[in-house]
């Protein structure tokens, strides 16, 4: 079948399942159905001992609020994007299918090689033949062409599939993408994570972790692409050429609903990104960063079971509130270690402490791990109207060597 009708077969399927929230029948196997899957005993410690142990693991101080009620995620994660202090966490490190938040990965991976952003590329039917059936699309048309800027914007904003395989033929083809993206996070530390699809698609051993998307969503937010991008709340998309042979736009929105308020969801305040995911396997997930009162901190919630639509906005949204009520207040469970080859002080480059995990594959090794110390990278953070995010210069400190850059003025 021709790319273009297998996009257009598919275009329907995947605007219905963009407005639904998963059941949990929906999100478990048939042989497990009526009943959840539990962790396994004993999980990657990347980042600390506790959070290799099944359940919640969290250390309240005098006057910190208990955690929400009602936490129904598989795995979440509540990080301080600062200092990269873990202030509480439920399987963090338990593998699980990623969907479209392992775009974050792609984008991070992807976008330093694809530059200038107002580079063209003329779409030709091989680059959308493996478009996987029933996936999110931003609407991507043969023979047509764009801007890598128009590109990133149908992934970020509507999880393009298709643009993820544009964006791939653009850097090398998939299995160079794949390639590259599981050695980045491989030297991110992320070693939950085994690549197999670029978009996130459904298949057979792809997996990340909670943990994992959270330091993908760290990484990336550290490029000011990615911070653009990812907190874009609509934008217009090159359409197809009307009968006078004029090109046309229409209008995109992010499918991240804490951004938009979309379909009921209230917009968090000081939301700034960064990506939202649902597959059948991996249920809804979802990273994102929020900063309030100075402090900037990091949620990844993965697969909820809870029958409440959009329960993973919610979910998220709880643990954030949670998250600013408890900064200082909490002892940390854990940290969000730098990639490998970072500078995190004394000048020594890579990190120089060891501790031992577990790798991909299960089996005992060494990783490098530091604590991440305060720091001077920018990130745009910002509210228009209550509802629309911006690109602001709102401060995002993350490591002070990791990288090294100035800080982005205000605008």
């Amino acid at each position: 079948m021709p790319a273009l009708k297998k996009i257009a077969l598919t275009v329907t399927s995947a605007a219905l399942l963009s407005t639904f929230a998963i059941s949990p029948a929906a999100a478990v196997d048939k042989e497990t159905a009526g009943k959840q899957p539990k962790p396994p005993a004993g999980m990657s410690r990347v980042g600390g001992e506790l959070l290799g142990r099944p359940g919640t693991q969290v250390k309240l101080g005098a006057g910190a609020p208990v955690l929400p009620k009602d936490l129904t995620g598989r795995s979440w994660i509540v990080a301080d994007a600062e200092n990269g202090e873990v202030l509480a966490a439920h399987n963090p490190h338990w593998r699980l299918p990623p969907a479209s938040t392992l775009k974050m990965l792609f984008a991070d991976t992807v976008m330093p090689g694809l530059q200038p952003k107002t580079r063209t590329y003329t779409v030709q039917e091989k680059d959308l033949a493996g478009v996987g059936e029933g996936s999110s699309l931003v609407g991507i048309k043969e023979n047509l062409s764009y801007t890598v800027h128009d590109l990133w914007l149908g992934v970020f904003l509507r999880s393009g599939n298709d643009a993820v395989h544009v964006l791939s033929s653009m850097y090398g083809g998939i299995p160079k993408t794949v390639t590259d993206m599981q050695a980045h996070a491989e030297e991110l530390q992320a070693l939950d994570t085994k690549v197999v699809s670029p978009d996130g698609y459904d298949a057979p051993g792809q997996v990340s972790s909670a943990y994992d998307l959270t330091l993908f969503a760290r990484s990336g937010l550290q490029k000011a692409d990615f911070r653009e991008y990812c907190s874009t709340a609509e934008a217009d998309f090159p359409g197809a050429k009307n009968k006078g042979g004029k090109r046309e736009s229409f209008k995109i929105q992010n499918t991240n609903r804490l951004l938009t308020g979309a379909d009921g969801v209230e917009p968090y305040k000081g939301i700034a990104g960064v990506k939202n995911g649902y597959t059948t396997h991996a249920g809804n997930t979802f990273t994102g960063v929020a900063e309030r009162n100075g402090k900037v901190l990091l949620v990844t919630v993965m697969n909820p079971s809870s029958g409440e639509p959009h329960a993973v906005y919610k979910e998220a949204a709880s643990l954030l509130d949670w998250g600013f009520a408890a900064s200082g207040k909490v002892t940390p469970v854990g940290e969000l270690v730098p990639p490998r080859s970072a500078d995190t002080g004394g000048g020594k480059g890579p990190a120089a402490s060891q501790e031992k995990g577990e790798g991909r594959n299960g089996s005992s090794h060494t990783t490098e791990t530091a604590a991440a110390d305060g720091g001077g990278v920018g990130i745009a953070l910002g509210i228009a109207g209550g509802v629309l995010v911006l690109l602001t210069g709102g401060v995002f400190l993350v490591n002070r060597r990791w990288p090294l850059v100035r800080r982005l003025p205000r605008r």
